[in-house]
């Protein structure tokens, strides 16, 4: 029986097959640079930006604004009391440690390992800001003719683009049984 590569004992961590001896942990630093320009991007549109009053026009469809979100993507739950602010960063934090466990087992697989980094240092940017501050810092306002997509923020867009990454690798997964 034929195993796909990412499911073998070798895509696991175990002997044999590319990358041997390593694993997707090289690509913290990935998960670190997104961590750390997320976290210093904030810090400075908070110091910069009122919040919920300033505005910066950088083009006809973008905006930097200072915005607080206590909910999820798109403001998800943003309405609710406060209990979604520990629910959110414990969802965090067990997707953190679960893709350190992926990360720690897989080699040889690079678009799985760049979309799990890049999410990794998005949710952590993000657990962050819910236990400094309580919500998140969004600041990138996209917006078309007084249309506004939600405001996000650079662990937004690492967990967006890490999302899209791993759709992608799972097209390119085939079982070759």
């Amino acid at each position: 029986m034929n195993t796909p590569e990412h499911l073998s004992p070798a895509g696991a961590g175990g002997a044999g097959g590319e990358g041997e001896g390593k694993s997707g942990l090289a690509w913290l630093w990935l998960a670190a640079l997104v961590l750390v320009l997320d976290q210093i991007s904030k810090v400075v549109v908070m110091h910069h930006l009122a919040a919920y009053q300033d505005v910066i026009r950088l083009t006809g469809f973008f905006n930097l604004v200072h915005v607080h979100n206590p909910g999820a993507a798109f403001s998800l739950l943003a309405d609710q009391p406060g209990w979604q602010r520990g629910f959110f960063m414990a969802v965090g934090l067990v997707a953190a440690v679960f893709i350190l466990y992926l990360l720690r087992k897989t080699r040889g697989q690079p678009l799985f390992c760049l979309a799990l980094a890049l999410i990794l240092g998005g949710a952590v940017g993000n657990v962050i800001d819910r236990a400094l501050y309580g919500h998140v810092i969004d600041f990138l306002d996209f917006h078309l003719v007084g249309w506004h997509f939600p405001a996000f923020n650079v662990a937004d867009s690492g967990i967006s683009v890490g999302a899209v990454l791993l759709v992608l690798d799972s097209f390119r997964k085939t079982d070759k049984a």
